[in-house]
């Protein structure tokens, strides 16, 4: 039973969106009936971990690529070498961007953090909107509400 909580916990670090149904399969190819906490506990608790985590480290890893460039324009203008700077706009850039001018901070909180993936997600908020006080509680709320709406349904008809 205790790899079930573990997998649920790994699964809702990174693939949340998928964890509480992989899980409640789990479970059933091992004859275990999960209830509700058994399924919202272990997959909102590595949610909310690796999104404290990510979220509040997300301006250390921005400045860390930051210092990691300066040094690459250095060390190629010191060996003589031109110095060919990445696209900033890429393609993915550029969506990221249009979708957020199009939804705002409610739709990043929510959509990030669920279909990109939880680090990935909390980065891209606090990229956008770290300023704001709201954004942080936002995406818990998120994570929270979507754990808790999942756990529900796979309980209540299953």
């Amino acid at each position: 039973m205790r790899y079930i909580y573990t997998l649920g916990f790994i699964l809702g670090t990174f693939k949340f969106l998928f964890s509480h149904w992989s899980i409640h399969v789990a479970a059933l190819g091992n004859d275990i009936e999960l209830t509700f906490f058994q399924l919202f506990i272990p997959t909102t608790a590595g949610a909310l971990i690796t999104m404290i985590i990510f979220y509040f480290s997300s301006e250390a890893l921005m400045k860390r690529a930051a210092i990691k460039r300066n040094i690459a324009y250095h060390n190629a203008l010191a060996a003589g070498l031109p110095y060919v700077e990445k696209k900033k706009f890429t393609y993915l850039n550029k969506k990221i961007v249009k979708i957020k001018n199009g939804i705002g901070i409610y739709g990043i909180t929510f959509l990030a953090p669920l279909f990109l993936s939880i680090p990935i997600g909390s980065v891209i908020c606090a990229k956008f909107y770290r300023h704001k006080k709201k954004t942080f509680p936002l995406m818990l709320f998120t994570v929270i509400g979507y754990s808790f709406l999942m756990s529900f349904i796979i309980a209540i008809i299953f």
